[in-house]
C-alpha cells in the first residue's frame, strides 16, 4: 500500500499557485489596455487642444457675441476681465 502523505501540495505551493495566476491575469489585463491605448491613441496626460479658428480667449468671446450668445453688457464686463487679468467682486477672486 503506498504512502500519498507528503506528495502534495502543501500551504506554501498553494498561496504560490495563486500568487501565480493572480499576476498572470494582472498582466494580461495590463497588456491589453496598453495595446488599446496604443491602436486608439487615447492621449496620456495631454490637456485638451483649444479649439481650431481661436488664438486667444478675446476672440472667442468675440465669436459668442457676434453669434448673439452673449449680450454687449456681458462682452464688455467679461473683456474688460480679460484685459485686467483679474475678477472682482463678491465670492471671487480679486
Amino acid at each position: 500500500m503506498m504512502d500519498w502523505d507528503g506528495w502534495g501540495m502543501g500551504g506554501w505551493g498553494y498561496t504560490l499557485m495563486a500568487l501565480g495566476m493572480i499576476a498572470f491575469w494582472g498582466l494580461l489585463i495590463a497588456g491589453i489596455v496598453l495595446l488599446v491605448r496604443a491602436f486608439t491613441g487615447a492621449p496620456r496626460g495631454e490637456r485638451a487642444a483649444p479649439p481650431q479658428g481661436f488664438s486667444s480667449a478675446e476672440e472667442l468671446l468675440a465669436e459668442r457675441y457676434a453669434r448673439g450668445e452673449i449680450d454687449t453688457e456681458e462682452y464688455r464686463a467679461r473683456l474688460d476681465i480679460l484685459q485686467r487679468g483679474r475678477v472682482s467682486g463678491p465670492g471671487t477672486r480679486a
